[in-house]
């Protein structure tokens, strides 16, 4: 949970109930819970309404996904066009390189 271990849960555990009292740390659970119960439902809600714009503008999740893919693809082609000829380019100039000067030794 975060990336809290069971001792350091029990001491901030600790440390709330120090600093509020016994009396108050249900009453403060209880709000806590509330407000995240709150949040959840407003992110749900929010959730919906979008899924329900995307709907009405006809729009799906397989038809957004298969628009992402064929960009992807189209990226992806593009890129290997002009990768590859750099590529081919600089492998040409090494060899170039290496013939004219041979492989380079060190010396000691």
């Amino acid at each position: 949970m975060f990336g809290i271990g069971g001792g350091e849960l029990i001491f901030i555990m600790f440390i709330v109930l120090m600093l509020f009292g016994a009396d108050k740390v249900p009453e403060i659970a209880r709000t806590m819970g509330k407000a995240i119960a709150q949040v959840k439902n407003a992110t749900n809600d929010i959730k919906s309404e979008i899924q329900k714009g995307v709907e009405s503008n006809g729009l799906d999740t397989k038809s957004l996904t298969d628009m992402t893919g064929s960009i992807n693809s189209q990226i992806n082609k593009a890129t290997e066009d002009i990768l590859g000829d750099t590529v081919t380019q600089a492998n040409k100039i090494k060899e170039d390189i290496e013939d004219v000067t041979g492989p380079v030794k060190r010396q000691m």
